[in-house]
């Protein structure tokens, strides 16, 4: 699809990204198909389109970040833009309100990326500053980027998904929420294997319930080879996010179980894929046999980081 086509009223009218859940359906499948165009120019060496010429993004990272923050930065330039990263000591270190952050940089860049913890810091800002083109780059509760490449991912190895299941092992958090939103506005279901006590939130499966089409949707379990076992894809995460490493030692044990290894990969379709939005701690969430295996396409998730997160800048760049 083109970004012209792309940006039609029916096609794209969204300004600030803050979740899949901002998206309607023809939204998520028209930046997947943008960003499928892009990969294929990328690919081919052929000009890229620059609608980010003359303009300024920044890029406001309270988190730690080697894939979010490099694929941002080659996005903007690629589409012609300029980079600019306001140190986080300045920008979160309280010496003015998230509001006051936002209402400046309204003033001076086209778009902010922001890599934060709580959501809600994430929707003040939002609010405090309207006419800026907002992403949301991670936060506590969703990682929306990271499921758009994901879908990449998943459409480019199994086409519709419509019908098909990935398994989520591990700790329902971001990733797993984002990913559920996602997987069921395709027409997917998102079966999500966790310890008692570290289920998905029920407000996930309350809004996945409200946007899943075509039959799609999400399920829990405490189980994770019955998970597995009719899912196209095992996805799992490290079992202590960022801001949750004083827990490592004590989910260790708990998580153990939901390992995936070689012994639970065999309780999946043969042709099921392995799916991490990295970084992996080795040897915990994952083994070596597995991530490092001919079924993994963790580092086509990687870099299809790139080519959605361009297409979803160039769409707000056209809208």
């Amino acid at each position: 699809m083109s970004l012209h086509a792309a940006t039609t009223r029916d096609a794209w009218r969204l300004s600030q990204f803050l979740s899949i859940l901002d998206m309607t359906p023809v939204e998520l499948e028209t930046c997947l198909d943008v960003a499928a165009s892009l990969k294929h120019a990328r690919r081919a060496q052929r000009p890229h389109v620059m609608p980010l010429a003359g303009r300024h993004v920044a890029l406001l990272f309270e988190k730690p970040s080697l894939r979010t923050r490099s694929t941002f930065t080659i996005a903007v330039r690629e589409l012609g833009g300029d980079v600019l990263e306001p140190p986080a000591d300045v920008t979160f270190g309280g010496r003015e309100t998230i509001e006051d952050v936002g209402r400046n940089l309204e003033r001076w860049v086209f778009a902010l990326v922001m890599r934060t913890f709580a959501q809600s810091k994430l929707e003040r800002l939002a609010a405090a500053a309207p006419s800026l083109r907002l992403v949301n780059a991670l936060t506590d509760e969703e990682h929306p980027c990271q499921a758009l490449a994901d879908c990449q991912t998943l459409i480019e190895r199994f086409g519709s998904l419509q019908g098909r299941t990935v398994a989520f092992v591990g700790d329902g958090n971001n990733v797993a929420a984002s990913l559920a939103h996602a997987i069921a506005m395709l027409g997917g279901t998102v079966v999500v294997a966790s310890p008692k006590g570290f289920e998905l939130p029920q407000q996930v499966r309350d809004d996945v319930a409200k946007i899943a089409r075509f039959g799609g949707g999400v399920e829990v379990t405490n189980d994770p080879a019955a998970a597995v076992k009719d899912s196209c894809a095992v996805y799992t995460d490290v079992w202590a996010s960022m801001g949750q490493e004083d827990e490592a030692v004590s989910r260790h044990e708990i998580f153990l179980p939901f390992q995936v290894n070689a012994g639970l990969m065999s309780h999946a379709p043969s042709d099921a894929i392995f799916m991490h939005c990295l970084p992996a701690h080795r040897g915990d969430e994952v083994t070596d046999e597995v991530i490092d295996s001919p079924a993994s396409v963790v580092f086509d998730q990687s870099e299809n980081r790139l080519h959605t997160q361009k297409a979803l800048l160039a769409l707000l760049a056209a809208s």
